[in-house]
């Protein structure tokens, strides 16, 4: 479900077809579909009017008593779930954003004031805007530096308010004011995994709350099977959890399936486990661009085959409309090794020498280097590691910072143009210029913060795509009270970069068999991922001369010869051409879907 309205209180402005208030007295509208609804609060008991969308998990005397008070600095992360609360005054509008990005939120300038809306793409229909090439390019040459992005969405103008702020749109022309309310300093008290077991135990919960018939992921993983498991804990009695373990058609011995297996007879009082054979039709890169129109790329465009079969396949034989996924947890539990400047400014000298030590045990790599990289990292500040990054970025030489590093760099790519190079610098000069608006972190965390916030607004792209097979997509361990848990973990208790996931071991100790709870390791589909490749190599070879090439952004000739490299085998980097091919499906998505109308014959409803 889509939302949106318009600083303005004289109703100026025109209404998505199809949409509706969300409440009689209330600004706000919305477009039905997929989704929870929003909760409203004083719509007929005064001038001031709080809306609360997305997933909430406050109650209904929860949100009562916030009319009584100006709105608490952590209301959009007070309360487990992905939501943002919205604020109508008579001057303005006030919008309370996650600190994860779990749910964002647009805005852009509209006549007298300005409009906001949960889909960038909604808004780009109403001013008419087009697909941002600078924002396409960072995306695709640099997804692992979030930072070039900013504010920017996908399409030009169309702006995403800051994550884990108090945003004023004003009644007029005034740019909006900002007042940031998130700062994920250290805290102290409850050890790490006793946090982390509140807050993921309440954010599976809520969701078992709001649709008790939902599934589940059992990937065998430790993210997947703790999602599970505190899933199947949270149901009414006498109900079972579905949970699907998808595999390769005819392997039923696949490491994944086994450790699976263990958790599904250890809880099959709870837990129904279904077993999915993935074939031929499911491999990666099997009809990319098939995927819908959304606010951005989808992450799991090259899978989509296999997710929406997926999907549909539980919402036929389960009747499932919801499915949580541990997706996320990689980026939340893992340690970055920017860790190691962290410690080494900490004066931690014996902990960094250890961590790096294990690190170059893990990697069969020597220590040193790692260390050095470190100390380099530790003498830059975020924004001295900016302005050397705007420097280099732009160079076809450019050369990695190391493995403890601000941002990593992946090497330039041959097939991408010099206009590309350009438009990278630009957004790398940008992002120098631009006012950090969480200083004072540790390292880790600050560049965790910008990861996490990454994933989590490109996952609802994800959403949509499990949304039109009819299932609603949840990721519990991107909700902002998870997050901010593991955030806040103080220097000391935060985990070694080398050890897999120990936070979370320990936060459900005696919920996983002994044997899931001990696994270091994750399957893969590697193997499927090539097999795929050269599968669907002719219809890959066609998206060159796309849109990427239209714009400028690529040399066809080029790209082609590097996917006939990548699909024979010969070692050459992915990452940019995965990217590449993700961002032509998404555009090509976009223009053969028509922007959504907007009525201008009637008017946004005012008081």
């Amino acid at each position: 479900m889509i939302f949106g309205g318009f600083s303005t209180p004289i109703g100026t402005g025109p209404l998505p077809t199809g949409s509706q208030p969300v409440s009689a007295g209330v600004r706000t509208w919305c477009v039905q579909g997929l989704g929870v609804s929003a909760r409203v609060v004083g719509a007929t008991t005064g001038r001031r009017r709080i809306i609360v969308l997305g997933l909430c998990g406050a109650s209904r005397a929860d949100l009562d008593g916030l009319l009584d008070h100006p709105l608490p600095d952590d209301v959009a992360w007070r309360w487990p779930g992905a939501y943002a609360v919205v604020e109508e005054r008579e001057d303005a509008v006030l919008i309370h954003t996650d600190p994860a990005s779990a749910y964002p939120v647009y805005a852009i300038r509209f006549h007298e004031g300005w409009a906001w809306c949960t889909s960038s793409r909604l808004l780009a229909a109403l001013q008419g805007a087009g697909v941002d090439p600078r924002r396409l390019v960072s995306s695709i040459l640099l997804p692992s530096v979030p930072a070039l992005a900013g504010e920017h969405t996908f399409f030009s103008g169309v702006k995403q308010l800051p994550p884990g702020s108090r945003i004023k749109l004003p009644a007029d022309m005034r740019p909006f004011g900002c007042t940031v309310t998130w700062h994920p300093a250290p805290v102290s008290g409850l050890p790490a995994p006793h946090r982390l077991r509140e807050v993921l135990a309440a954010a599976v919960s809520l969701r078992v709350t709001a649709d008790p018939d939902l599934s589940c992921d059992l990937s065998g993983g430790l993210d997947s099977t703790s999602i599970a498991v505190l899933a199947a804990q949270a149901l009414p009695v006498g109900k079972q959890l579905p949970a699907v373990t998808i595999h390769p058609d005819g392997d039923l011995e696949g490491a994944d399936l086994r450790y699976a297996r263990l958790t599904a007879v250890a809880n099959e009082d709870r837990m129904v486990h279904f077993q999915l054979p993935l074939g031929t039709e499911h491999l990666p890169y099997t009809a990319i661009t098939a995927v819908p129109a959304t606010d951005e790329p989808v992450p799991s465009t090259l899978t989509r085959a296999r997710l929406i079969g997926q999907m549909r396949w539980m919402r036929t034989h389960l009747g499932a409309r919801t499915h949580l996924t541990g997706d996320g947890g990689d980026s939340v539990l893992f340690q970055p090794p920017l860790h190691l400047a962290d410690l080494i400014r900490h004066r931690r000298w014996r902990q960094a020498a250890g961590e790096a030590f294990g690190w170059a045990r893990l990697r069969h790599d020597t220590p040193l280097s790692l260390l050095r990289d470190a100390h380099r990292a530790a003498c830059l500040t975020r924004h001295e590691a900016l302005r050397q990054l705007a420097q280099d970025v732009g160079s076809p030489d450019r050369h990695d910072q190391g493995q403890a590093c601000w941002f990593p760099l992946v090497p330039f790519p041959s097939w991408a143009t010099s206009a590309a190079r350009n438009l990278l610098a630009d957004a790398a000069d940008e992002a120098a210029r631009a006012e950090d608006l969480l200083p004072g972190l540790d390292s880790s965390i600050r560049a965790l913060a910008d990861e996490v916030r990454e994933i989590a607004r490109s996952a609802t792209a994800d959403a949509a795509l499990a949304a039109s097979c009819g299932v609603s997509l949840h990721n519990p361990f991107l909700d902002p009270q998870v997050v901010t848990a593991m955030l806040t973990v103080p220097l000391e208790q935060r985990p070694a970069i080398h050890s897999y996931k120990p936070v979370l071991r320990a936060a459900m100790t005696g919920l996983l068999p002994d044997t899931v709870a001990a696994r270091d390791t994750k399957g893969t589909f590697e193997a499927d991922h090539f097999t795929g490749m050269r599968a669907n190599l002719p219809d890959l070879l066609d998206l060159a001369d796309g849109h990427l090439a239209e714009l400028g952004l690529i040399d066809p000739g080029r790209f082609r010869t590097k996917l006939r490299e990548a699909a024979a085998g010969i070692p050459a980097p992915l990452a940019s051409i995965e990217q590449a091919l993700t961002a032509e499906a998404w555009l090509r998505a976009h223009h053969r879907t028509p922007l959504s109308a907007w009525d201008h014959s009637v008017k946004a409803h005012h008081d």
